[in-house]
């Protein structure tokens, strides 16, 4: 079957196309439109579309909208609560019925984006069904416990289950309102930052304080024993004072204030508890080595180190686009399998858009920019570790870009992670609050000399691990202010023994292992190649507009090389 995902009602819109089981392209519609996040996740917002990210994927893949068997859209109008059950149930947006009324219209809305598509070709898939299919299919197999936990879908915010041959059995949801992923959407809001948008900044505050308000917030916020949990919002300035956005956007990580910083931590360390309740009950009805995870709440990176390290599963995975624009790569696997399609897992991040060497040196020549073009990667790979070992700063652009929200070496900034400045640097370079930490990319073959105590390899970014004691001096600029490190484990993609290594990226291994030559150090600071409140880079001209405008030293274009020096020279 050839089939598109379509992500469109709540935030995250997005599109991913499956064709006989294999996944073939994913993109964001923010990465197109350059609007953060697609659109703002409110019920006016509802009726749009993800056109762009759509027709991409056809064109991708070089279909027509005739070709296609099935449009599935991420969420069933039917399922949805009433108006009179959001409000019974103390739902508070007077508009949120305009979700329903025009998700119902999806069909109509789509084949006017998409003319010619027969509107009977629309599936509806449950959104707490697509989270799943999204980790559970998606995933290292199609048997396994799966957990997603979320703001909300139609009527719920929580699911958890079991994938046995690809079909999933449902053991367990959580009913609206209780919602782990609202109360941290609201508390976030109160921090003073922006909801459905800023939630890891609350997790970055958290490991500033002490959890010191967590037996108060269990009145409102503790797992039931049987794979549930209530889950309210309580009167968040019993705890510390709201704090405006202009208040929030000033605060250095010194300067952090400690009545927010131990409301943060609370609400975090509450979080994790909940979630290896939800986890170690799923486990106790399966018996499952592996776990998959989905919804936006398995974007917490600490809880989900918490859960592989608390829990009987062997195996944590977690996908990478895990919040909802991951539903559209789910919706259109589930209605895949339903149709009897034999699924692969995805197997990497890297589903979207890339060029030629030749049509990024045609970018390059149009806007008159400078460049060199190393004899081979590995030169590549030795001349930008020169810069990198000189405390220069990297833009990094290469090969297809990242499905989901974490830079993972195709559009990233880079630096050198020995110097502590690097930090305040890097946050400058992105114009970001001071108290965020920046990561590290490792070696896979090196990953266990420097980090300990959380899952290996972990190519997506998405758990914490310990820095040893002797690295934390050593690596500076990605030791958290509580010893720990985001990591993302990268390999040549030599070891792979069935064709999967979600780690591989030889382009930035060999990069990486030329900087160990230079400082041995097996690691370099990665993060996001964009700056605050904008998409990430995707395409050659963001690219370029980036490096204009923001003190990055070098461009890698594919296997072009860009430098300030001459960039501005000519």
């Amino acid at each position: 079957m050839k089939v598109l995902g379509v992500n469109a009602v709540f935030h995250d819109s997005s599109a991913a196309l499956v064709v006989d089981g294999v996944v073939v392209a994913a993109a964001e519609e923010e990465r197109f439109s350059r609007r953060k996040h697609g659109k703002r996740p409110v019920p006016f917002s509802a009726w749009e579309l993800p056109e762009l990210a759509m027709r991409w994927c056809l064109d991708h893949a070089g279909l027509t909208v005739e070709d296609l068997d099935a449009v599935a859209y991420g969420y069933d109008p039917s399922m949805a609560l009433s108006e009179e059950e959001g409000h019974e149930r103390g739902l508070r947006d007077p508009w949120d019925h305009l979700r329903t009324t025009y998700a119902q219209r999806a069909a109509g809305f789509l084949a006017t984006a998409l003319p010619g598509l027969d509107r009977e070709k629309v599936v509806f898939v449950p959104h707490h069904v697509a989270h799943a299919a999204s980790s559970g299919l998606a995933g290292p197999s199609t048997t396994g416990s799966v957990l997603v936990l979320d703001g909300r879908g139609e009527r719920g915010s929580h699911l958890s289950g079991r994938y046995v041959d690809g079909k999933l059995e449902v053991l367990a949801t959580t009913e609206l309102p209780h919602s782990l992923g609202l109360v941290y959407e609201s508390l976030t809001d109160h921090l003073g930052f922006l909801r459905s948008s800023d939630e890891f900044k609350v997790m970055a505050m958290a490991s500033y304080g002490t959890p010191r308000h967590l037996e108060a917030l269990r009145e409102h916020v503790h797992a039931t024993g049987d794979g549930r949990f209530v889950a309210t919002e309580p009167d968040w300035s019993r705890f510390a004072p709201r704090r405006t956005p202009a208040e929030a956007a000033a605060t250095s990580a010194e300067a952090l204030p400690p009545e927010h910083a131990d409301l943060a931590a609370s609400v975090q360390a509450l979080t994790e508890e909940v979630l290896v309740d939800l986890a170690t009950w799923l486990h106790e009805q399966t018996g499952d080595a592996l776990l998959t995870m989905a919804g936006g709440t398995a974007l917490n990176c600490v809880a989900n180190t918490k859960i592989w390290q608390r829990t009987p599963f062997e195996r944590v995975w977690v996908q990478p686009a895990a919040g909802d624009s991951g539903t559209a790569l789910g919706a259109a696997l589930q209605v895949a399998a339903e149709h009897g399609d034999a699924i692969r897992p995805m197997g990497t991040a890297a589903l979207g858009r890339e060029w030629t060497d030749e049509q990024l040196a045609g970018w390059l020549r149009t806007a008159k920019v400078p460049f060199t073009t190393p004899g081979s990667r590995e030169a590549l790979a030795e001349e930008v570790a020169d810069v990198l070992a000189a405390d220069g700063v990297v833009a990094w652009f290469d090969g297809r870009s990242e499905f989901g929200p974490r830079a993972l070496g195709r559009r990233s900034l880079i630096a050198h992670p020995g110097h502590a400045h690097n930090v305040e640097r890097m946050n400058d370079v992105k114009g970001r609050e001071q108290f965020r930490p920046i990561a590290p990319m490792v070696l896979a073959e090196r990953a266990t000399d420097v980090f300990e105590n959380g899952p290996f390899p972990s190519p997506y970014m998405l758990f914490v691990h310990d820095v040893k004691a002797e690295w934390r001096e050593r690596i500076p600029a990605v030791t958290h202010v509580d010893g720990t490190a985001r990591i993302q484990t990268v390999s040549d993609g030599s070891a792979s023994s069935d064709g999967v290594d979600e780690s591989a990226n030889p382009g930035v291994h060999a990069l990486i292992s030329a900087f160990e030559r230079r400082t041995g150090l097996p690691v370099v600071v990665n993060t996001s190649l964009n700056t605050a409140g904008r998409p990430m880079v995707d395409d050659p001209r963001d690219a370029l507009e980036l490096f204009g405008s923001a003190p990055v030293d070098v461009l890698v274009l594919g296997p072009h090389l860009v430098r300030r020096q001459s960039f501005f020279a000519s």
